[in-house]
């Protein structure tokens, strides 16, 4: 069997609406062609990457948010709202804030299932295996995220940082936030219609 040059790599995860990795290089996998970059980093102090890092992957024209446990449903509305704006579905490429370099980070493997659980939960369900395995995971410990946020290496490297327990259980409340949060608005241009 010959493999097409001109076929994305499977690590790409092109086929699919909601595609889902880690880091940096996680991103410059999965953003070529998105709409939209969701840049999950639950507790951001204890982060290796940064956002600013990875927004040179997404396309000029993809909009760009940062979401976490406590915003995941108001990142889903407002994507929800963009698919609808720009008239087609639109492709995603969730992305966790933790990195095979510095480590696993389970806050925001978490805080990613959160988002992918409710953007399928508003029908926006094209998931990539690996992003159904996030959502599956969250869904799985939906109760227990405050609790293994703090308890996390990423909750105790920032609590040993100065972060109060009332900040990391903040950052781990879902939904507490009610507003996404953009970091670049897209204009739709350039994106290729299914």
């Amino acid at each position: 069997m010959r493999v097409n040059a001109q076929s994305p790599h499977p690590a790409a995860q092109t086929t699919y609406q909601v595609r889902f990795d880690w880091g940096r290089r996680g991103a410059a996998r999965i953003t070529e062609g998105v709409d939209i970059l969701v840049w999950v980093d639950v507790l951001p102090e204890a982060s290796a990457s940064s956002l600013v890092e990875v927004v040179g992957f997404v396309p000029g024209h993809a909009a760009v948010l940062a979401a976490g446990l406590a915003d995941a449903s108001a990142t889903a509305r407002w994507i929800l709202a963009e698919q609808e704006r720009l008239g087609r579905r639109a492709s995603l490429a969730i992305v966790a804030a933790g990195d095979a370099e510095a480590g696993f980070t389970a806050d925001d493997l978490l805080g990613a299932g959160a988002v992918i659980d409710a953007l399928a939960a508003l029908g926006i369900d094209d998931t990539s295996p690996e992003a159904a395995v996030a959502a599956s995971a969250f869904a799985g410990l939906r109760r227990a995220v405050r609790h293994l946020t703090s308890a996390s290496a990423s909750g105790r490297a920032a609590a040993a940082a100065g972060m109060s327990t009332a900040a990391l259980h903040e950052a781990a409340a879902l939904d507490a936030r009610q507003e996404a949060r953009v970091v670049r608005l897209g204009s739709g241009a350039g994106a290729s219609a299914d």
